[in-house]
């Protein structure tokens, strides 16, 4: 096993077979030999090569036809992939018709085809991405609904702070789910863009009709037409990683926050129940949180490769020697872990066994103390509030000591002259959840805007590209 995605026992832990497969050498050669089929066709058009040459490139730019021993050979040989594609098919055409298949690849260089062909397996992993966007949208939202009322206690510091509802907690990670699906949309429309200017980017082998070549082709590809060649200017490359890391790294934060709230003294939520899953193999009574542990490593990885990205953006010129390479070695990987991520993270969600009762069982351990706020801002009122915090303070030691509930220890208190009932409300975490309801409600609202604007939206003009099929 040289890379996740090629191994038999962890391909569907920590990879996908979809996102696997935009990224196999099998996709990758069938990206460019729908470029070069593209290229020709629109050349055609315009009338810069013979409608008869078009018309066999197009017939023979069919990945089934590829001798993938010989392209092997002849990329150790040249150093990219590309060259050896184009030899073949013009072999072929070659055969119909002597000097037929010269006309294959006009004007293009490697890098033109290979940048767009990234671009292309870029748009087909987002449209993964964006799909379980949508799923853990759907189970997320679900979730707050159901518990946005459900008191748990919020932790700072690895302590119990104040009580919230966990419906609240869910619905910061929908928001920033939420945040994602713009910067998506965000990220499309720059990332998005052909890479078509021959040698130096000039296109200076089309003379006339160059730009508007350029032009037919985006549109036949489903790409925006670039405002300059970027050969060397790897911003869009290197922003599509950091939006990777972002993702993953929304979901390795959740990820924790489901490990410590799933340890056995805590017991608030557990990892989607399938039978053995989490076992061990010398302690039957455990169920590890096996999908977070995987959510946390992918996560971390895909940070730390994305960072090569800022390094393949350092390029000399118009055309570079090594940094572009970087993305060759390290885009597959960050895609299909991203992926890979997403998918634990949406199943996660989806099967999210929640326990309100160990909750309760929680916010009532500290004996009170967990509402101390509050009822340092109740006695504030005519105590005054640093005063009041004072008291609060000394009367929860004495309930941590003694073992007495807060509500006891201020109802004997001489100092505190409300009724009992009035610091039983005060006492109860239920009623300090502050506008945590609200908020829920709030983004509920702002995710159910977006998606009837995103059902409305006409739908991608292009088509994720499926290796093997005629082109």
């Amino acid at each position: 096993m040289t890379a996740v995605s090629d191994s038999l026992i962890f391909r569907t832990i920590l990879s996908t077979p979809a996102s696997a497969s935009i990224w196999s050498d099998t996709a990758r050669t069938s990206y460019y030999l729908r470029i070069e089929a593209a290229l020709a066709a629109v050349q055609a058009r315009l009338a810069i090569v013979p409608q008869r040459a078009a018309d066999e490139i197009v017939k023979c730019c069919d990945v089934t036809l590829v001798d993938w021993e010989r392209l092997e050979r002849e990329t150790v040989l040249v150093g990219y992939p590309v060259l050896g594609v184009v030899r073949q098919i013009v072999g072929r055409v070659n055969e119909v018709e002597g000097g037929l298949g010269e006309w294959m690849h006009w004007g293009a260089t490697t890098q033109d085809i290979t940048d767009t062909a990234t671009v292309l397996q870029l748009r087909d992993t987002l449209t993964l991405v964006g799909e379980c966007f949508d799923s853990v949208t759907e189970s997320l939202s679900e979730l707050c609904e159901t518990h946005k009322t459900t008191p748990v206690a919020a932790r700072s510091n690895l302590q119990k702070a104040v009580p919230m509802s966990f419906g609240f907690k869910l619905a910061r990670l929908l928001a920033t789910f939420h945040r994602h699906r713009t910067r998506l949309a965000e990220l499309r429309s720059r990332l998005l863009v052909l890479e078509f200017g021959g040698a130096a980017g000039t296109l200076a082998t089309i003379p006339e009709v160059g730009l508007r070549c350029q032009e037919e082709l985006a549109k036949e590809l489903g790409l925006a037409v670039p405002d300059i060649a970027w050969h060397t200017e790897r911003d869009r490359i290197a922003e599509a990683g950091a939006f990777f890391a972002l993702v993953t790294g929304t979901c390795a934060k959740f990820a924790l926050d489901v490990k410590l709230m799933m340890q056995t003294e805590v017991g608030e939520v557990s990892e989607p129940y399938v039978p053995h899953r989490g076992s061990s193999s010398t302690m039957p009574q455990k169920r590890n949180p096996i999908s977070c542990a995987y959510i946390t490593a992918m996560a971390s990885t895909v940070r730390q490769l994305s960072a090569a990205l800022f390094d393949a953006m350092v390029e000399d010129h118009e055309r570079s020697t090594g940094p572009w390479e970087i993305e060759w070695i390290v885009l597959p990987q960050i895609c299909t872990l991203t992926h890979a991520t997403l998918k634990q993270t949406s199943e996660l969600i989806a099967g999210l066994e929640v326990h309100p009762a160990a909750m309760q069982k929680n916010l009532e351990i500290s004996k009170g103390a967990i509402v101390s706020e509050a009822v340092m801002m109740g006695l504030g009122k005519t105590l005054g509030r640093q005063y009041a915090h004072d008291l609060v303070y000394d009367l929860c030691r004495e309930a941590a000591k003694t073992g007495k509930p807060l509500l006891e220890l201020l109802i004997e208190h001489p100092e505190v002259k409300l009724s009992r009932q009035e610091l039983e409300k005060l006492c109860d975490p239920a009623n300090y959840l502050g506008y945590s309801v609200e908020m829920v409600e709030k983004v509920l609202r702002l995710v159910k805007q977006e998606e009837a604007r995103l059902s409305t939206a006409p739908a991608p003009s292009h088509q994720t590209l499926i290796p093997g099929d005629p082109l």
